[in-house]
């Protein structure tokens, strides 16, 4: 009787012990879902912390579902997806990598990159962050840009320049598309290679190349 008493007791002192633990990563914002789904998304954002993920763009994802009406299942299934975007991109860029990189790095996945692509990347940036090459690509996708074309031109530029001369390039070709170039053409015009593989870049505030003005400066290597 008296073994069992104590075994209660240890049981009771680890219960006591583990319960402001478990309270402590609850997060408080998601008290916008139902219990069940609620429980499902905070056993995801335990998933990331255990394997040193960003939590935050997870949390974000369940409270924009949230604030848009979505259900619960949907708005579970959004952030698994996101959770696995967010692994897979942290394997391909390395334990090393930061959160900002691991959260760019989803964004390209999502875009149409491979984990193969975010390692060549990698390779190819070296020591720099890969957080506004990643993006670029991203947001050269976001406007038009086929993913097979961005993803080249990005992988292209990665070992000429630096991160304000990737946002310029994005800047560039952005402009050209609104000034009614396709995305295609409007990359084209602001990215040549070489056999030596030059970069041609033009600052955003020169507008797209037409017959009669400069051609894009030559950036040496």
């Amino acid at each position: 009787m008296n073994d069992r008493r104590s075994a209660m007791g240890v049981l009771l002192v680890v219960l006591l012990a583990l319960a402001p633990r478990a309270a402590a990563s609850q997060e408080p914002r998601l008290t916008v879902l139902s219990g069940i789904y609620r429980a499902q998304v905070e056993a995801i954002l335990d998933s990331a912390r255990a394997r040193d993920l960003p939590v935050e763009p997870l949390v974000d994802r369940a409270l924009e579902g949230a604030s848009k009406g979505a259900d619960g299942e949907r708005i579970v299934g959004a952030v698994r997806r996101l959770y696995g975007e967010l692994a897979v991109a942290r394997d391909a860029l390395g334990v090393r990598s930061r959160g900002a990189e691991i959260v760019s790095g989803a964004s390209a996945l999502r875009a149409g990159a491979s984990a193969g692509d975010l390692r060549r990347l990698r390779e190819l940036r070296g020591d720099q962050s890969l957080t506004v090459a990643a993006a670029v690509l991203a947001d050269l996708v976001a406007v038009g840009v086929p993913a097979d074309t961005a993803i080249a031109a990005v992988l292209a530029l990665a070992e000429v320049v630096d991160d304000a001369e990737y946002i310029a390039f994005r800047q560039s070709v952005e402009r050209d598309i609104a000034l009614g170039a396709s995305p295609t053409a409007a990359l084209g015009v602001r990215l040549g290679s070489g056999a030596a593989g030059d970069a041609l870049l033009q600052s955003p505030a020169e507008g797209p190349n037409v017959p009669g003005e400069q051609r894009p400066r030559e950036r040496k290597p």
